[in-house]
């Protein structure tokens, strides 16, 4: 749990710095970016802090819907075909880390 976890606000740290990694022209993408990687980044790491699993965690649901944004993120702002698959694959992960922790049994 702790680790997937730790991953998920690693990944949360990767959407807040990509924007200037990727060198976006469009400030709704940068700051859409950094805000909502910062909500995964707190959301996954106060989950890890507070050892918070199941589905009646508020942090796993947060974090979860913030991979599902970055999901939808590169269709909601035209980027380049990497730029999808690096948001697109990263919001699965982060969703799916998410669907397992919040199916793990403490």
């Amino acid at each position: 749990m702790a680790v997937r976890h730790l991953l998920a606000a690693l990944i949360g740290l990767l959407f807040i710095f990509a924007p200037f990694w990727i060198d976006f022209n469009h400030e709704g993408a940068v700051v859409t970016s950094i805000v909502g990687g910062t909500i995964q980044a707190v959301a996954s790491f106060l989950g890890f802090m507070l050892k918070k699993s199941g589905w009646g965690s508020w942090l796993n649901w947060i974090s979860l819907m913030a991979g599902v944004w970055f999901i939808i993120f590169p269709f909601a702002f035209l980027t380049g075909f990497a730029d999808y698959v690096v948001y697109i694959v990263l919001g699965i992960t982060t969703v799916m880390l998410n669907y397992y922790t919040m199916n793990d049994e403490l």
